[in-house]
């Protein structure tokens, strides 16, 4: 008999052979609230706990700390089998036997997800394991075991009600226990380190635990693919020299994660979430050499972590994610450098900072700031050197690629450049856009934080003008005055000044946690600024929890591209079986978003209706599949254009609009229909989509703007 054969024979053994009236009602309820029964045995745990507290015997191993410990370590493994042992769920896509197999027994619902390793096995092993070990040494070995007992009948539940096969409890509760075992070695590594590196444990600790939500909330949040993270991935797909408005380094990466894990939005932001990590360990790393102070570099570079303008780059992957690691990068390497004076720092600090050239053109105030640090402090008799001017030209060889590119295509990245900077609109005064780019930072460093940062800037400059502070103010204050000035001038986003605050948290940690007469009171709005920077962090990720207005919610523009994408698929799939299609837009956005959430991620196009240019005018256009024009490439699942064949296009445009007359020219005639998405029952978005039949070739318009 086949192992499968003998998992069916015990199925049915279980479902019908061993069915009676009183499993019949008892198996429903340990299935449905079985995990009701561990909450008493938790309270024994902590009333065990608390009376060997109350002996006051400091040796006693086992106190309420250790009582409370045991039942953090048994939630946190329930919490990470349900998770992974999901993910398992989906790789092996086995079906449960209520829907493969005829003649079960079924006393609840059967659901349509998959069924190996069973979760409620899973889960109930994982707390068993976790109690049994914390905390079952401690007390009679009957109640020690009944996590066990009681998670045994949870799993043959399971099978009794005939919702799954022995094989899948099985497999669930070496799947469980096994979560178990490494959550207690981890807690127990991690106990042990404690006691000798206490905010370095920490550290890891804290950056691990929010690393494993943000890899759960790229997997399972309400978060699609951002624009901008689909034009950078449609980069990736071309990759060059350079691009439009920015260096390559971001499609570099969206490569190399897509490479390993596909082109999935898990491998596109992954290494978001390595990089925000990899920042707060160089920011920590920065700050302890700096102050030599666990807490400062540990307040430090955990603050990175949960204020709202930086958080967000931990899961969403734009040029934002690797320009803090390199600008963070950039300024542990000068420290070091002022601190060791090697010429190989000097080397691997330009390498930094071009390297962040070609993430973000901003991060040439590094030179700026690194300028008036060296100058205006007693470090100045380095510009006397060749080794910071190794830096610039170091800087500049990396960045060469982009110069190459530029020269290749006319300058459009200075060009385009200029436009984002106003410099056509001259110098103007507006009140509106500076009051909107001072509330914007207020707003995304939150106010507690932005006034304290602002104010231990200043203190520490005022009463404290070494190398060190001079350091914090020269690359901070800068970069934020300068496009506190541009605003002036013309509107300003609210992340472009993000990397002067990266040396103002450490300025925060070290001037409040240096005040020897530090009073409650300033404790107090440490802990108000963390918790307020927490709160808007949380609403950042989930705007539902105090229903946020769709126009005053940042994240909708992140939501609802996967919908228009299904349909789009539907319509796609249709069209594909009389010829070759085209999906275009006149967004790059949209276009670039069809690109990823299209099954089979086809090639899409934006076409110019007098916009501004974009990268997709510098990729062939759709012309390249009109008649009588050969192509290399398929436009629909690798089937050739051919000179005769007949082509087909979807055209897809936000709002309310009619086709504009250069397409309706293009085309001999076209079907509209109006799309709308929805978030929670409030319209998100909603496109106009035309349906376009025998393409002849479009007259597109030059970029009006760049």
């Amino acid at each position: 008999m086949s192992l499968f054969g003998l998992d069916r024979e015990l199925f049915f053994l279980i479902n019908h052979g061993m069915a009676n009236g009183f499993f019949d009602v008892l198996m429903p309820a340990l299935s449905a609230q079985g995990y009701l029964l561990v909450l008493p045995y938790a309270c024994y745990i902590l009333w065990l706990g608390h009376k060997n507290s109350a002996k006051a015997a400091f040796n006693i191993s086992f106190n309420i700390q250790a009582a409370f410990s045991a039942i953090a370590v048994a939630f946190f493994a329930m919490l990470l089998a349900d998770w992974i042992g999901n993910e398992v769920k989906h790789s092996i896509e086995r079906t449960r036997p209520c829907n493969a197999l005829e003649e079960v027994r079924l006393l609840v619902g059967c659901s349509k997800s998959f069924s190996m390793p069973s979760g409620h096995s899973s889960n109930s092993f994982a707390v068993a394991g976790s109690l049994f070990y914390m905390a079952g040494r401690y007390m009679s070995r009957g109640w020690s075991l009944f996590p066990f007992v009681l998670a045994s009948l949870i799993a043959y539940s399971r099978v009794y009600l005939g919702v799954h096969y022995p094989s899948d409890v099985l497999a669930g509760a070496l799947f469980g226990s096994a979560i178990a075992l490494i959550l207690i070695y981890c807690y127990k590594h991690a106990l042990s380190n404690y006691k000798v590196r206490s905010h370095i444990t920490l550290l890891f600790c804290g950056l691990a635990a929010i690393s494993l939500f943000r890899v759960y909330y790229i997997l399972h949040g309400p978060l699609d693919l951002g624009p901008d993270e689909a034009h950078y991935w449609e980069w990736a797909r071309r990759l060059d020299l350079s691009y439009y408005s920015k260096g390559p380094m971001t499609a570099y990466l969206i490569y190399a994660g897509t490479s390993i894990f596909g082109d999935t939005v898990f491998g596109i932001r992954i290494l978001a979430v390595i990089l925000s990590v990899l920042s707060s360990l160089l920011l920590y790393r920065l700050a302890f050499l700096m102050y030599r102070d666990g807490a400062i570099a540990l307040f430090s570079a955990m603050l990175l972590q949960v204020i709202p303008l930086f958080a967000p780059f931990g899961v969403l992957f734009t040029i934002d994610a690797p320009f803090i690691f390199f600008w963070t990068l950039s300024l542990y390497l000068f420290w070091k450098a002022l601190d060791s004076n090697k010429p190989i720092t000097w080397v691997l600090l330009g390498i930094s900072v071009g390297l962040g050239l070609l993430t973000k053109y901003t991060m040439a105030f590094f030179y700026l700031s690194g300028f008036l640090c060296l100058l205006l402090s007693e470090k100045r008799g380095l510009l006397k050197t060749y080794k910071p001017y190794t830096v610039l030209l170091v800087g500049l060889a990396v960045f060469s690629p982009v110069i190459i590119w530029n020269i290749q295509h006319d300058w459009v990245t200075l060009k385009h450049t200029a436009g984002q900077a106003h410099v056509a609109e001259g110098i103007k005064i507006s009140s509106k856009y500076f009051l909107e780019f001072l509330g914007s930072q207020i707003g995304v460093i939150t106010p507690i934080l932005f006034f304290m940062m602002v104010y231990a800037l200043f203190r520490l400059y005022k009463t404290e003008p070494d190398i060190r502070s001079k350091f914090l103010v020269y690359f901070s204050v800068p970069v934020i005055a300068f496009f506190l000035l541009k605003s002036i001038q013309g509107k300003v986003q609210a992340n472009w000044a993000m990397t002067g605050y990266i040396t103002g948290m450490i300025a925060v940690a070290a001037y409040y946690f240096r005040i020897k007469d530090r009073s409650a009171a300033t404790r107090r709005l440490l802990i108000a600024a963390v918790c307020m920077a927490l709160f808007m962090t949380a609403i950042a990720h989930y705007p539902y929890m105090v229903k946020l207005p769709i126009k005053l919610d940042p994240s909708a523009r992140l939501r609802g591209w996967e919908e228009l994408g299904v349909e789009i698929t539907g319509m796609y799939n249709s069209l594909s079986s009389k010829g070759p299609v085209l999906i275009f837009s006149d967004s790059y956005q949209v276009s670039s978003e069809l690109a990823f959430y299209v099954e089979g991620h086809p090639k899409t196009y934006c076409i110019n209706l007098g916009r501004r240019m974009n990268q997709y005018d510098l990729w062939p256009d759709m012309n390249e599949y009109k008649p009588g024009v050969s192509s290399q490439e398929s436009v629909a699942r690798n089937r050739p254009a051919g000179k005769d064949a007949q082509i087909n296009g979807i055209f897809v445009m936000m709002g309310k609009q009619w086709l504009p007359d250069p397409v309706a020219k293009s085309f001999e005639k076209f079907d509209k229909k109006r799309f709308k998405v929805y978030d929670k029952g409030r319209l998100l978005r909603e496109y106009t989509i035309f349906t376009c039949y025998n393409f002849k070739g479009l007259k597109q318009q030059k970029p009006a703007t760049y």
